[in-house]
């Protein structure tokens, strides 16, 4: 597996370029084209790598736009996941006005998600193994600090998580009452805008795509998009407009829950 490789019988002779090793620990590339991207991981991450595979290829017979998978292999050498790019460039780095131009076009996108009959989505993305997995990321005491909230990186990992164990049984009920198909990880470097024509071209990183509690990606979708709209008006009226154009009224609370937990989930 190197750089230089093809990325399979269907793409023939490609010359790759790398473009950033991610947090998941996957190493990704771009082929020189533009046309096609690749992910790299090693052996201990092949089955999320894999997980990810089956959330696209699953996710191109919804309408929903994303990549196309083109080509996978796995070795003793880990597995590599090759599929279509997504014209055009990650939310996080559109300027505040840019963000704004593609707004609604993403509160529709993320309806659409969320539209999708869950009955016919094979994936979970389960508040009780959330929690699984936090509680398992804690125990190994991995849990980066810096992908909590200020005011929580003063407390033990162990006690922030007690705090959402207690929520657990409301969560679960409310998962059960709203159930919706979910990205999983819906941050803004996960949606790719084209911003001259200030609209979302589709979801990118779907490994944890699953049915789930509309507020997991909610929750992101606003703590993320606060990075560009620090000023409090401007947030306000983010979410207000993301609240005209999704649907239902927001569930703060469920959503200091969701923003408590995810941190605990990566490590």
């Amino acid at each position: 597996m190197d750089t230089g490789g093809t990325a399979g019988p269907r793409s023939g002779a490609v010359r790759w370029i790398p473009v950033r090793s991610g947090e998941s620990g996957a190493e990704v590339f771009r082929s020189a084209d533009g046309a096609l991207h690749r992910k790299r991981v090693a052996t201990d991450r092949s089955a999320s790598l894999a997980a990810e595979r089956d959330r696209l290829r699953w996710l191109s017979g919804t309408g929903i736009p994303g990549p196309d998978v083109i080509d996978w292999s796995e070795g003793d050498g880990g597995a590599e996941l090759t599929m279509t790019t997504v014209p055009g460039v990650p939310a996080d780095i559109l300027i505040a006005g840019q963000l704004w131009d593609a707004w609604t076009s993403i509160a529709e996108a993320v309806r659409g998600l969320h539209e999708v009959p869950t009955a016919t989505c094979p994936f979970s993305h389960d508040v009780v193994d959330l929690v699984e997995i936090a509680r398992a990321v804690v125990r190994r005491g991995a849990v980066n600090p810096e992908f909590l909230r200020p005011e929580d990186r003063m407390v033990a990992p162990s006690e922030l998580l007690a705090r959402l164990e207690l929520q657990l049984e409301v969560r679960m009920e409310q998962q059960s009452a709203d159930a919706v198909v979910c990205h999983g990880d819906l941050c803004l470097p996960n949606l790719i805008v084209d911003p001259d024509a200030g609209s979302l071209s589709g979801f990118i990183d779907v490994g944890r795509l699953g049915v789930g509690d509309p507020h997991v990606d909610l929750t992101l979708l606003l703590a993320t998009a606060r990075e560009t709209w620090s000023d409090d008006v401007e947030a306000a009226r983010a979410e207000a407009e993301l609240e005209r154009h999704y649907g239902p009224a927001l569930d703060h609370d469920r959503m200091r829950f969701y923003l408590a937990l995810d941190p605990l989930t990566w490590g």
